[in-house]
């Protein structure tokens, strides 16, 4: 199998190496399986798109709204290099999957509205699959309905012209959208579990998503009513594009 590319964008160690964890354990993968690139120590190498079965952008402190004078150089230099390699995977419908920080990307290549109009707070948010997303398969066994983890500063307020929105919510309306037939972005994170989104409240204590005198009452309410999370999205997105 050709492995499958995610591109990171975390600084911090814990929050960038438990991403990878997650992202392997929710789609059934090796290490070999998931080649990672930290995009905020390097820059992009030049890739050749036939050497991958897909791409998965994780999440980021990173907010794509954010005025452009208000972001550090390294921030600018990733998204102009995501932008560009975002022309190409839309171009030729290649296979993406872009968790939180991956729909401000894409919405904003895909020129549809950024802003900070449907922030959502750390832990669960209760999502609602579309008709559309319904038929595209990419839910399988996760029923109508679902429960994931969410944080998120910025959103997709506006769908871009021709994106299906596939999964949507009360607090966020656009929960999930997928341009062409290949391309998806997720608000919510497929990838955590309990642990993992625990450890990253731990790591973005001071980032602004929570007070910080808040860190322990947050954890304890998200290890009470602890669920698995909608891990089968990403297991299904790599079964359905391995090569």
């Amino acid at each position: 199998m050709k492995p499958f590319l995610l591109l990171a964008t975390r600084a911090e160690d814990a929050a960038a190496d438990g991403e990878y964890a997650a992202f392997l354990e929710a789609g059934g993968l090796e290490p070999p399986e998931l080649v990672r690139v930290r995009l905020e120590s390097r820059p992009l190498p030049d890739l050749d798109l036939d050497d991958y079965s897909g791409i998965i952008v994780g999440g980021s402190p990173f907010n794509a709204s954010d005025p452009v004078e208000s972001k550090s150089a390294v921030q600018r230099r990733v998204e102009r290099e995501l932008d560009a390699l975002l022309d190409t995977v839309v171009a030729t419908d290649f296979p993406f999957l872009g968790a939180c920080y991956g729909v401000g990307l894409l919405g904003t290549h895909q020129n549809g509205t950024v802003d900070r109009q449907w922030p959502e707070p750390v832990g669960p948010t209760r999502v609602t699959v579309t008709p559309d997303g319904l038929d595209d398969g990419i839910f399988d066994g996760l029923g109508s309905q679902f429960d994931a983890f969410v944080g998120h500063k910025e959103a997709c307020a506006v769908l871009p012209a021709g994106a299906t929105l596939l999964a949507t919510g009360t607090a966020c309306p656009i929960q999930a959208f997928r341009i062409k037939s290949n391309v998806y972005a997720t608000q919510f994170h497929p990838e955590l579990t309990v642990t993992g989104i625990v450890e990253r409240i731990r790591v973005y204590r001071d980032y602004g998503y929570f007070a910080p005198d808040e860190m322990d009452d947050l954890i304890q309410s998200i290890e009470s009513a602890p669920f698995d999370g909608p891990s089968g999205l990403v297991r299904s997105f790599v079964e359905r594009y391995a090569r």
